[in-house]
């Protein structure tokens, strides 16, 4: 997955967040109910939402620890490439030069 797949991904949850608790405090402030009501159902949908961005906060460290874990093997590979770069030189030079000579 790409780091603009991850950001795209990370920007529609949290609008979805923040839209869903737009709609919810909307809805509870136009509704008409009484006092004990309109606080049973706050106390219900701040739950609710409570658990969602717990999901939401579990399912965004999952996927970050994914992309590390990828950028992290990634970044092992090049620099193995790296470190074995002076070596591939010096033979593909040797291999160059006793061409040449023939």
């Amino acid at each position: 997955m790409g780091k603009d797949s991850s950001t795209h991904t990370s920007a529609f949850l949290l609008g979805a967040v923040i839209g869903g608790l737009t709609g919810a405090v909307c809805a509870l402030l136009l509704a008409p109910k009484t006092g004990q009501e309109m606080r049973e159902d706050l106390n219900r949908r701040t739950d609710v939402l409570r658990q969602k961005g717990i999901d939401v906060a579990q399912y965004a460290k999952e996927k970050s620890e994914g992309l590390a874990k990828t950028v992290s093997l990634q970044s092992v590979q090049v620099a193995d490439k790296v470190k074995r770069l002076p070596e591939y030189i010096r033979i593909s030079g040797k291999k160059r030069s006793s061409g040449s000579e023939q």
